[in-house]
């Protein structure tokens, strides 16, 4: 089970994020004592961490610089800071990923699986299951029973945020911006065509239909 340390001065958002993680099943430190992070980061080992910048005492940016000293652990920056300079410089001291407040809930998951996803060194870290559905990630394949179909490279990233969000709706603004942030262009008609094509993949492997349209508000898996 992976451990997240949330760092976070504002209670309201920490608690958010922390029943928020938890519910996806993962393990969660929200830091309420900023006098010394760095050792509470050695005492528990996250597997990642949510930085937010303005910390009491300090800010995002200097404990970033002291915990690359002593932890090559992932940090995921999420921050109501939006200004470009305050990203690039975020990036350059070492995080992994930039997300702005208020973030969209399927997108910040997604991008915390994706971030775990390229530490992970597990056997099997690279599939998603379920529903008798198996994603391998790494090769690009998704299988049901013995039947395997081969994804684009846009079919595959939508039908993996469907699958960290399975039972939610995921709207269509939420997807684009996913693939947007990875670097993956794409505008609305585009990803109508991926989905539909998408689908056809799914039906040929007995999976028809399990990725419904919720009118006016997204798909469902």
């Amino acid at each position: 089970m992976h451990r997240i340390m949330i760092i976070e001065d504002e209670p309201a958002v920490r608690e958010e994020l922390a029943l928020l993680l938890k519910n996806e099943g993962y393990h969660v430190l929200p830091v309420t004592d900023f006098t010394d992070v760095p050792q509470q980061t050695a005492n528990y080992r996250p597997h990642l961490i949510l930085l937010d910048i303005g910390l009491p005492g300090g800010d995002g940016f200097s404990l970033c610089v002291n915990l690359r000293k002593s932890a090559d652990v992932p940090i995921i920056f999420v921050t109501g800071k939006d200004s470009g300079a305050d990203e690039v410089k975020a990036l350059s001291l070492g995080g992994d990923d930039y997300i702005t407040k208020p973030y969209s809930v399927p997108v910040l998951l997604a991008r915390i699986k994706a971030v775990l996803r390229r530490i992970n060194k597990a056997p099997g870290a690279d599939v998603i299951e379920i529903e008798g559905l198996s994603l391998d990630l790494a090769k690009g394949t998704v299988s049901r029973g013995t039947k395997k179909a081969v994804l684009s490279r846009n079919e595959l990233q939508i039908l993996a945020c469907l699958m960290a969000y399975a039972g939610e709706i995921v709207s269509r603004a939420d997807l684009i911006e996913m693939l947007w942030d990875n670097q993956i262009y794409i505008d609305d008609n585009t990803l109508s065509v991926n989905v539909t094509r998408l689908r056809g993949k799914l039906k040929d492997i007995g999976a028809a239909d399990l990725i419904k349209t919720r009118r006016g508000m997204g798909y469902q898996l």
